[in-house]
């Protein structure tokens, strides 16, 4: 993209928000506020959610999730099916219809997937089955601490459904396990912590917390690498503190705050038995669907990312055998836009992929303003052509990190490929 052609909402002024991460994700013009707990991505912050998005699907897919849509707005009958009409922790956004039929926009879909499927899904040879989405809540919340509290989110939620308890438990690992490998890619540092299932209902949960400075809750958690040992303030264990020696591996465990970017639940037949969803087993008798909920806030993901390793010039998005979530792989950074400069800057611009590099030919922006904006937007790589280039010819590479190497223009593209 070239920077003449792209609006990117950044703001050098603050605004003063109720925490650095959300100062920043406004200032780097990722979203713009709509009112309290609703937020607008821009097309700068739509970039970075959509790739956090596809790395979320890559992995549903290969584990063989498919991928549906439900809709958001729902009548209250099967919300009274399941019981939990009116008792979403006073969260759930309630309203008549022109017909005086009450309806709810979804803040969850386990009674839509329910719903879904009855009727198809009838015999133990139709199970197991993982369905997925990505798509818009909404809860009626005390919106705070910008994207990690809205009243308007997104959410991947998985449902998978059983004939058997010990099914479950086997899917129910596989998509644990993929939670990680997705945190993993995104360059998340993450615990896994015992967690309450609460209105969701169900036998077991866990929830996947990012440490952090500024978060949602209290976390006491193992700072060894390759361990995920959590505990919360709202486990049923929480009664492990921080010097505490960590069950998983021994060492001592540390305190800090937290935020909540995915739950795993075994739901049982919590959803199944109200609806009488069942499927025929292979003695010719019935069996209640054994079911599975798992979820992942998208904007959070984003909120926490920018949390863990943002610094004092700007976002800084992890780079991982994966790639980035960023908005753009490669800032192209010309001191002129002009003569064999200009050539160079296009040059790479074609070869590094136009999408996925931000060329700064705007001539009314310093050199010092594009790299400012480079930082600021934490585009991993920047490409500079300057006098450097012009009296060796080699373009001069720094990552966000601000590791440089002079490489030769030629091997711009599979560097930052890599």
């Amino acid at each position: 993209m070239r920077r003449s052609d792209v609006t990117l909402f950044t703001s050098r002024e603050t605004q003063g928000w109720e925490n650095d991460t959300v100062e920043l994700v406004v200032r780097a013009g990722l979203v713009r506020q709509f009112g309290s707990g609703l937020f607008g991505f821009t097309p700068t912050g739509e970039r970075v959610r959509r790739n956090v998005v596809r790395r979320i699907e890559t992995e549903m897919d290969a584990i063989g999730g498919q991928a549906i849509s439900l809709p958001n707005l729902q009548h209250k009958a099967i919300w009274e099916q399941s019981g939990r009409w009116g008792s979403f922790e006073g969260e759930m956004f309630t309203f008549e219809n022109r017909d005086g039929q009450e309806m709810c926009l979804a803040p969850s879909h386990e009674e839509g997937i329910v719903h879904l499927v009855d009727g198809f899904v009838r015999s133990y040879d139709d199970v197991p089955l993982l369905l997925y989405q990505v798509e818009r809540k909404h809860r009626d919340d005390h919106p705070r601490n910008g994207l990690l509290r809205t009243k308007e989110f997104t959410m991947k939620d998985a449902y998978s459904l059983h004939a058997t308890e010990a099914s479950l438990d086997e899917l129910y690992t596989r998509v644990r396990e993929a939670y990680c490998r997705i945190f993993d890619a995104v360059g998340v540092d993450f615990v896994v912590a015992s967690a309450q299932n609460s209105v969701m209902g169900g036998s077991a949960s866990e929830e996947f917390i990012a440490p952090v400075e500024t978060g949602s809750l209290e976390l006491v958690s193992c700072q060894t690498d390759g361990c995920r040992f959590g505990v919360t303030d709202e486990s049923p264990d929480h009664s492990i503190d921080a010097g505490d020696s960590c069950p998983d591996c021994d060492e001592t465990l540390v305190a800090s705050e937290g935020i909540e970017i995915g739950h795993v639940f075994k739901l049982g037949t919590r959803y199944s038995e109200p609806a009488g969803l069942t499927v025929d087993t292979a003695d010719g008798t019935s069996q209640l669907v054994q079911m599975g909920s798992y979820g992942i806030g998208v904007e959070r993901l984003i909120h926490t990312l920018a949390e863990q390793h943002a610094d004092e010039s700007g976002l800084r998005w992890p780079v991982t055998d994966h790639g980035s979530v960023a908005p753009y792989t490669l800032a192209i950074v010309p001191l002129d836009y002009d003569g064999d400069i200009e050539a160079a800057a296009d040059q790479l611009h074609h070869a590094c992929g136009r999408e996925e590099t931000l060329l700064f030919d705007d001539a009314t922006q310093t050199i010092g303003e594009r790299f400012a904006e480079s930082d600021l937007l934490g585009i991993p790589w920047k490409a500079v052509l300057g006098n450097h280039y012009r009296e060796t010819g080699a373009v001069e590479l720094e990552t966000r990190d601000g590791e440089k190497r002079f490489v030769a223009l030629d091997d711009v593209a599979d560097i930052v490929g890599r």
